[in-house]
């Protein structure tokens, strides 16, 4: 789909009250977009990766306590820290998106793909917790939920989570940042700051692209950084496809304004990009003018940093 023409119709969903156009947007999803067949692998391979960020630092992430910012339609995450040994998970989100019938698909993936998924995690996966997955198999959310140690709050502000001080092992989220305005992720930041622990870690996987780009490969993965505030308002500026178009070096400076410091990062870049900005067809907004050709060619990174 002409990711123009995707616009107008998550625009049009949008003006209508949120009980309608969430349970249409859904049915949409469901029938003809991403939810047709769900796939767990990928935010399985996001959760294992964050693992791997905090065991890089020296820490222990089993038996500890996570803290999620967006939880989305599956509490994949959640799950895979619970597959690996961790105590919880507090998973929260805006809007209640969790739906039965997805966990349910999501369960059955596992289960007839359980030696792809065991290779998956390797080393990491918790045997024991695998089999009680497997074995109990529940059909209710709240089954799932509890059998997996994971707290959902939705509605839910991550800026303001009613948890206790120093609460926290680990505060995470997974291609959620770059759907947050600056001044909200701020906020939710500080937050963390208040309800994690000493030592406690923020980890923290970004995606820069143009989200519209996934879907419609006539267009580059940075097309939307050609408009200006008011333009990309108009395009994106919806509850279902907001991006704050925030660059790398932007959430640094976020980051370190919040009190916290940088400790590791990984960073992932399209070399092509680089090219296509030397192209004088590509006319980048001033916004963004004066970033730097390697900033703008980022399209990913994973962010770990603590509390100063």
């Amino acid at each position: 789909m002409h990711w123009k023409v995707k616009s107008k119709i998550q625009n049009i969903l949008a003006l209508f009250p949120k009980s309608i156009s969430y349970v249409f947007y859904y049915w949409v999803q469901r029938n003809f977009g991403n939810l047709r067949n769900p796939n767990p692998t990928k935010r399985m391979k996001f959760a294992i990766e964050s693992w791997k960020h905090i065991q890089n630092t020296g820490q222990n992430p089993i038996g500890k306590v996570f803290f999620e910012t967006g939880t989305g339609r599956m509490p994949v995450v959640p799950l895979s820290y619970w597959l690996m040994g961790a105590e919880k998970t507090i998973t929260i989100d805006l809007n209640p998106y969790l739906k039965k019938e997805l966990i349910i698909d999501c369960l059955e993936y596992i289960s007839k793909n359980k030696d792809a998924i065991m290779n998956l995690f390797g080393p990491l996966i918790v045997q024991e917790r695998m089999d009680r997955l497997i074995k109990k198999r529940p059909f209710s959310i709240n089954e799932f939920l509890n059998l997996c140690d994971i707290d959902y709050i939705a509605p839910g502000d991550a800026s303001n989570t009613k948890l206790s001080n120093n609460f926290i092992d680990y505060h995470i989220s997974t291609t959620v940042f770059e759907h947050i305005p600056k001044d909200i992720l701020k906020k939710i930041l500080e937050e963390g700051n208040r309800i994690i622990k000493k030592n406690g870690l923020f980890i923290h996987r970004i995606d820069y692209t143009d989200h519209f780009s996934h879907s419609d490969r006539t267009i580059s993965e940075i097309n939307f950084l050609q408009y200006s505030r008011s333009e990309w308002e108009k395009l994106a500026g919806n509850r279902y496809m907001y991006m704050n178009r925030l660059r790398h070096d932007d959430y640094l400076r976020l980051f370190k304004s919040v009190g916290q410091s940088v400790i590791d990062t990984k960073v992932y870049e399209n070399k092509y990009l680089n090219k296509l900005l030397n192209d004088k067809h590509f006319k980048l907004n001033d916004d963004f003018i004066l970033k730097s050709n390697n900033v703008l060619s980022i399209t990913g990174a994973w962010i770990v940093s603590k509390k100063k």
